[in-house]
């Protein structure tokens, strides 16, 4: 007669331990969110959120007023669409790390054999065994992956605020700029209408008329391209801040804001840009991980695959068999060491390379921090002595003037000479705002050329001191 038993409570312990290991391998509330709006905030006071219910009616209220540098930030964080995709992405890496604390699911086998009368029944339940022994390391690879793709993604956000502000900045100057070229065609098409009625008269000579309506055609044709200007860098601005639809008409200030009245004196900017650079943190953690990839690919090296399971055998008019069974690979052709030596191959190559952004990261804030210096001094240098100076001639000129010891047109000339200096005065205040937001890039984002690389720690530092070394 067939008799058939139950598993028995052996591999219903095994089964109940790898649940309980497993068991705390689950998803956090936040999704990582938390530590990237802390990051972001931390560089550039604005935090990060995902889009939700509110954030229509926050984009709205900041939308309200003219708009300034925080507030298109604020929008830009809120509301941008590529932002949102990485932040979504930081599910697909917090689902990889849960992945990694739980096992594969185990594997059972049923067999039944029957003749003369007589059945066979095999059972069997395999758990990976392996797979329980490396968890501890999955997981440390997998959360050192999990604050990488943080990492990453504040990164991504404080660039995008900075990008914000540039394109604020150069928005404003070029709705500056066109506001001025219209005043500029504006007096030259009435000195040009002037002119041509004095020529009418036989008062004016054609070489001069023909000045005046030279003038007036180049004021013409730059204030078409001021128009396309100031188009295209409010356009760039739209986009940065995720706008579509009815919010594209908000309300830009009629001018750049104020210098402030000094420049920052900043020290160690070098030794702050290595502490606070995402792109050497992040670099710091692709070594660390692939430390971490090393340890557990030499671990494995020898054995790559170990199952073990609980099997059990029942005949007619036979007494249950019991028993275990042990499946695993053997090292005939592969002995693990290619995957080694590409394992420590590529942990040297994320530390030269770390150390390399680092190079670069001093480099870049030295330059920015240069070009914030340079930019306020020649912005100031407009705003105290070049334009002073103008308003002293046209003063003069036109006290000329009315002393009628000039003409119109003399007043009219001097009024093109303003141009280059009052367009030079915008474009200076633009650049010193747009070296403001770089220097504060080049300290806490990925600089210009680091955005390109996948590295980071200080030169100085020792390779030791940045990654843990391969086991071995």
């Amino acid at each position: 007669m067939m008799r058939t038993h139950p598993f028995g409570f052996k591999p219903l312990a095994l089964a109940l331990s790898a649940l309980t290991l497993s068991g705390c391998a689950t998803f956090s509330d936040d999704g990582g969110l938390n530590d990237v709006s802390r990051l972001t905030s931390e560089r550039t006071g604005q935090p990060v959120q995902r889009i939700q219910d509110s954030t229509r009616a926050a984009v709205t209220q900041l939308l309200a007023q003219p708009l300034s540098p925080d507030a298109a930030t604020s929008i830009a964080l809120l509301n941008n669409r590529r932002l949102q995709a990485s932040l979504a992405y930081l599910g697909v890496a917090e689902a990889d790390l849960v992945q990694a604390g739980r096992l594969r699911n185990p594997g059972l086998s049923f067999s039944r054999k029957s003749g003369a009368g007589d059945v066979d029944i095999d059972r069997g339940i395999m758990f990976d065994l392996m797979g329980l022994l490396t968890m501890p390391i999955r997981r440390k690879i997998e959360t050192g992956r999990f604050e990488q793709a943080r990492l990453d993604t504040a990164a991504q956000a404080v660039q995008l605020a900075f990008d914000t502000r540039k394109a604020y900045f150069n928005a404003v100057a070029a709705h500056q700029s066109l506001t001025y070229a219209m005043q500029v065609a504006s007096a030259a098409q009435a000195g040009a209408e002037l002119a041509q009625r004095l020529a009418s008269a036989g008062n004016w000579s054609r070489l001069d008329q023909a000045r005046e309506q030279v003038f007036y055609a180049e004021a013409t044709a730059q204030l078409a391209r001021a128009g396309h200007q100031a188009l295209a860098t409010r356009e760039r601005l739209t986009v940065l801040m995720g706008l579509w639809g009815g919010d594209t008409g908000y309300t830009l200030p009629e001018r750049l804001p104020d210098l402030p009245l000094a420049a920052d004196e900043m020290t160690g900017i070098e030794a702050q840009a290595i502490a606070q650079r995402f792109d050497i943190r992040i670099a710091k953690r692709e070594a660390e991980a692939l430390a971490r990839a090393l340890g557990l690919s030499e671990a494995t090296g020898f054995i790559n695959v170990l199952d073990i399971g609980y099997i059990n055998k029942s005949a007619s008019g036979q007494a249950r068999a019991n028993g275990y069974a042990i499946a695993l690979e053997l090292p005939i052709f592969d002995w693990g060491t290619a995957r080694n030596r590409g394992a420590e191959a590529r942990y040297m190559q994320a530390l030269h390379h770390t150390a390399d952004i680092a190079v670069k990261a001093r480099s870049e804030v030295r330059v920015a921090y240069s070009g914030y210096r340079t930019g306020f001094d020649v912005a100031k240098h407009y705003r105290d002595e070049v334009l002073p100076l103008r308003q002293k001639i046209s003063k003069e000129v036109l006290l000329r003037y009315n002393g009628m010891l000039a003409s119109v047109f003399e007043l009219l000339s001097d009024s093109r000479d303003q141009i280059n200096s009052v367009n030079a005065a915008i474009a200076a205040q633009r650049d010193f705002w747009i070296a403001e937001t770089e220097l504060q890039a080049a300290l806490s984002g990925k600089g210009s050329s680091a955005s390109n690389d996948n590295s980071a720690p200080p030169a100085s530092a020792a390779a030791t001191d940045l990654a843990p070394a391969p086991t071995h």
